[in-house]
């Protein structure tokens, strides 16, 4: 079963919400983070001199029970013990409410930027709500601190991250001096990046950086409807060259639903021809939630009505040399010859697989499908693959 990214517990000892990282006491004695960010896991042993932990200036402790006493702030008694492990990044309120902000073996981490926008996109899963989040700039400057630093891809995504300005810079910055081994994948609708004083605030991460930007049309009318913000495409389009101009690494990204897969063809050929430098195209399955749901009417399309036309467009990209992945569709929903290109691309505590799915012998390479995805996004197409391997 997929687990969750938060639970409650009973909290003593914590006045205000605080960042740990959970370790158990071996990994915590080797310092290789500061001890006063660490929650020591004890919920495996006992007789523990807890102020020995005081002693060697531990954060707090994590118990199994509430018969735990300690003279360290203390989470104990989850209501779901196994959403918090070692090497967890969690955040505690003193109400009990702990929300997993990094997972150790999680096949997606991401930071999340900002709940603001400028763009209102037809099926945005994350609807932004206009308010002052810039406290979220030092909790992810604190979070770097704590994250593993063996982490290959690290995701930032929002509301739109680059509303952030030098907040976004600073956080970048932090990454650079506490995991320059991570990539950094930031997803952006790269509209202020029209702006080339605006990108030179993040010359220092061309690099370590891949900005994730969807283009949604071959054409400034159905880009900007998709995107709802009249002017939008010739934005997007001038902040990617301007990105590509200062050496800044390029994926694009196109959300596949009814406004879009009618002129995937045409797209195909306008990125080949326009965005030679992306690294990588990512042609996305919708994600049911937020703004999805509502607009459900113009978005919805069975993924059999365009997976023909889907196959030639990759095929056609790579051809020409440029890489490319399709995420969140199904491997029985796809020819035969499309999916090489099929990534296992849904977050671990979003994915499910369908009952058809039980038999299915390419279910070890398949992304399932979103937890959100009831039966009014079905598609008929959903089987069990008996024998056939993928190409």
């Amino acid at each position: 079963m997929a687990l969750p990214l938060h639970t409650r517990g009973t909290v003593s000892g914590q006045g205000a919400s605080a960042l740990y990282k959970v370790l158990s006491l071996a990994e915590a004695l080797r310092q290789d983070f500061p001890l006063p960010q660490v929650m020591i896991d004890l919920r495996d042993l006992d007789g523990v001199d807890h102020n020995a932990l005081v002693a060697i200036g531990a954060g707090a402790v994590l118990g199994a029970g509430d018969s735990l006493a300690s003279p360290l702030p203390t989470l104990h008694s989850l209501t779901m013990p196994a959403v918090v492990a070692p090497g967890d990044v969690v955040r505690v309120h003193p109400t009990g409410q702990v929300n997993v902000l990094y997972r150790r073996g999680a096949n997606a981490n991401t930071l999340f930027a900002t709940e603001r926008c400028n763009s209102r996109c037809l099926m945005c899963s994350q609807p932004p709500r206009e308010e002052d989040d810039s406290w979220r700039i030092g909790e992810m400057i604190d979070l770097l601190q704590l994250i593993d630093r063996d982490l290959p891809v690290l995701g930032i995504t929002g509301g739109e991250p680059c509303l952030l300005g030098e907040g976004l810079a600073k956080v970048l910055r932090a990454a650079k001096q506490f995991l320059p081994n991570t990539v950094l994948h930031i997803l952006t609708n790269g509209r202020l990046f029209a702006d080339r004083a605006f990108v030179r605030l993040f010359d220092q991460s061309a690099g370590q950086v891949v900005w994730a930007v969807p283009v949604y049309a071959d054409n400034a009318t159905d880009h900007d409807y998709v995107v709802q913000a009249d002017g939008a495409f010739d934005e997007t389009v001038n902040g990617l060259h301007n990105l590509a101009e200062r050496g800044h690494r390029i994926e694009v990204r196109c959300v596949l639903h009814r406004q879009t897969t009618y002129r995937l063809q045409e797209l195909a050929e306008y990125l080949y021809r326009n965005l030679p430098f992306a690294e990588h195209v990512a042609f996305m399955g919708l994600e049911p939630m937020g703004y999805a749901r509502s607009n459900r009417d113009v978005l919805w399309i069975d993924p059999l009505e365009y997976a023909n036309t889907l196959s030639q467009v990759s095929a056609y990209l790579w051809r020409r040399g440029m890489a490319v992945s399709i995420y969140n569709i199904p491997l029985c929903l796809l020819p035969d010859q499309a999916r090489p290109f099929a990534r296992q691309s849904i977050s671990d505590w979003k994915n499910v697989f369908a009952p058809e799915c039980q038999s299915c012998t390419l279910r070890g390479a398949c992304c399932g499908f979103f937890r959100s995805a009831g039966d009014g996004w079905r598609s008929k197409g959903i089987q069990a693959i008996e024998s056939k391997a993928i190409a």
